[in-house]
């Protein structure tokens, strides 16, 4: 049933690669991926093979992969995406010696691509279950291993009609989860090879967190005494700026960042024309003239100052400048990083679609968290940040805290693996 499922799957992404250009993208690169690792496999080399579906999976999988690196440099690694959104964001990452799309999982690409690239381990990020691939790697006996993974009761593999599939997982050499829930879960099943470690996650932002930069046109915006509260919002929808902008227009004390999740002109010119009364920039437009200065604030006049980051790549850096930060996504398919804003030790707002984010449970319990449902909402968190100042330092404080608790998860899985 599976197979057959496969090809139903292949024959519509080649219907839709005809009409969506990141289908297409998807469909070209598997094909091509086969031709890549005949091209660029060294056949004396031993490989280890990282697999992430899109970009978020693979920010899980790089601690391993670059502490991998540093400690074991006799391996190369492989680094396959199934998502564009992940390939061709990574495909020049430096830290892995191949990359390439993963071919659909039939059993014909399965062990073409095994057979290519005959890996002495494999790591699979998150949710990745591929039926041939893990049952062929089994049968090899090549060592599998699941990290950062997380399971809930409603997932198909503890629904009666998915206890065939489950078998999938015994393919697993050992899971690495991020909860004591998911190896619960998985001993239903049978399944004891389990370790909680946790989220990789935590490792990669203290990482990002070393490597941020100072960024000088935020630094100008800002000016040189920092007078000003500083409220960032990163990536922002539509339904969170209509929330969090009226906000400001009544507070226009607090400086405004904004990067929005998706920069197109439209919805720039959206964002716009919300902040109207407000003395407004774009991240562009400031640094390209090379004498930038503060803008002016115009409070006589009513109206706050606001920087909108039209381009990618700066948001991790940008959080350092926050005296708040608010993390757009929960009002629609779910929250974006928070783990990114939390580790510079200040407040993360979010919407309420984040029951499936553990950090953001996490950050909620701990106090450094605050979900909103609406406007009301957002108001009455502000209103107590404004009125209680030294609330923004304890909240902040214990995102902190919390981000500092939860790092180790790569150090505990490289020190049971047999390398």
């Amino acid at each position: 049933m599976y197979n057959i499922i496969i090809y139903l799957y292949q024959l519509g992404v080649i219907i839709l690669s005809l009409f969506n250009d990141k289908v297409r993208k998807m469909w070209h690169g598997e094909r091509e991926a086969i031709r890549i690792l005949r091209e660029q496999v060294d056949t004396s080399a031993q490989y280890v093979w990282f697999h992430a579906a899109s970009l978020g999976e693979f920010e899980q999988g790089r601690p391993l992969m670059e502490q991998l690196r540093r400690e074991h440099p006799e391996y190369k690694i492989l680094l396959t995406f199934f998502s564009p959104s992940g390939y061709e964001v990574r495909k020049n990452y430096e830290g892995a010696d191949i990359i390439c799309y993963l071919p659909l999982d039939t059993i014909t690409n399965a062990r073409r691509f095994l057979r290519t690239i005959r890996p002495v381990m494999a790591f699979f990020i998150k949710y990745e279950f591929w039926y041939n691939y893990l049952h062929i790697l089994k049968h090899r006996g090549v060592p599998v291993y699941s990290v950062s993974s997380i399971f809930r009761p409603g997932q198909v593999f503890f629904r009666w009609y998915g206890r065939q599939y489950a078998h999938v997982l015994r393919c697993f050499t050992r899971f690495y989860v991020q909860n004591d829930i998911s190896r619960q879960l998985l001993e239903t099943l049978g399944i004891h090879d389990v370790t909680v470690v946790g989220d990789t996650r935590f490792d990669r932002v203290l990482q990002i967190k070393e490597a941020a930069r100072q960024l000088p046109v935020v630094e100008a915006f800002l000016g040189e005494e920092y007078k000003h509260k500083v409220f960032v919002a990163g990536s922002s929808w539509q339904p969170d700026e209509e929330i969090f902008i009226p906000f400001f227009k009544e507070h226009p004390d607090w400086k405004l960042i904004i990067a929005p999740h998706v920069i197109g002109e439209d919805h720039l010119q959206q964002i716009e024309k919300m902040l109207e009364g407000f003395s407004v920039c774009r991240y562009t437009r400031l640094a390209a003239d090379e004498h930038s200065t503060p803008l002016p604030t115009r409070e006589g006049q009513g109206g706050g100052s606001a920087l909108i980051i039209d381009c990618f790549g700066l948001l991790s850096s940008i959080y350092r400048y926050a005296d708040v930060t608010y993390v757009g996504g929960g009002f629609g398919v779910g929250i974006h990083n928070t783990l990114e804003a939390a580790v510079w030790d200040v407040p993360v707002i979010f919407g309420p679609n984040n029951q499936r984010f553990q950090e953001a449970q996490g950050l909620k319990a701990c106090g450094g968290g605050f979900e909103i449902k609406d406007s009301a909402d957002f108001a009455q968190v502000m209103q107590r940040f404004i009125s209680e100042p030294a609330s923004i330092r304890e909240a902040g404080r214990q995102s902190g805290i919390y981000v500092q608790q939860m790092t180790g998860a790569t150090r505990k899985i490289l020190s049971e693996i047999n390398l």
